[in-house]
């Protein structure tokens, strides 16, 4: 199997989980057939991550280039009894831009579900982390950082501190 990008049938799912992936996170393919979504949590309960894009609070899919009518929260309800083992909640405007998560959002959303939600977009520095650790009791249960770690704008130990303390 060439694996392009996107993980778009249980197909595909299986190959990852069978070759010693923990999780697999599944983006477009929830909005374009949450069906699939809710069968693959039925099928590999614990290992199924939503992945939810959105651009002022509306999903958008297929690397970013749609955005959708969804509303982020109505998607992420559709999959609440469905099993999955998380939610990753991207702001794509803050993504890669380093000026901060959208925390007041990614808390809203939290809030509103029984889903973990880990939070994902703008994460420049350890002042994020700490905002974004406040709001735990919220439903925020990780945080995904990408450029700030590589270009040594935070070191994972102190990272670590924050976010275990």
């Amino acid at each position: 199997m060439l694996f392009r990008s996107g993980i778009r049938d249980e197909a595909g799912i299986a190959y990852w989980l069978e070759r010693g992936i923990n999780r697999v996170i599944l983006g477009t393919i929830a909005l374009r057939d949450p069906e699939l979504v809710k069968r693959a949590c039925a099928r590999w309960p614990g290992r199924i991550v939503v992945g939810i894009d959105a651009k002022q609070g509306r999903v958008a899919v297929t690397g970013w280039s749609e955005t959708s009518t969804m509303k982020a929260l109505d998607l992420a309800l559709k999959f609440e009894a469905a099993g999955a083992a998380a939610l990753v909640y991207t702001d794509i405007a803050r993504d890669g831009t380093l000026n901060g998560p959208n925390v007041e959002e990614t808390v809203d959303l939290a809030f509103q579900l029984t889903t973990p939600v880990i939070a994902s977009g703008g994460v420049s520095n350890l002042a994020d982390l700490q905002a974004l650790k406040k709001h735990e009791d919220s439903g925020i249960v990780g945080v995904i950082s990408g450029r700030a770690i590589y270009d040594g704008r935070i070191k994972l130990g102190d990272a670590l501190k924050i976010l275990q303390g």
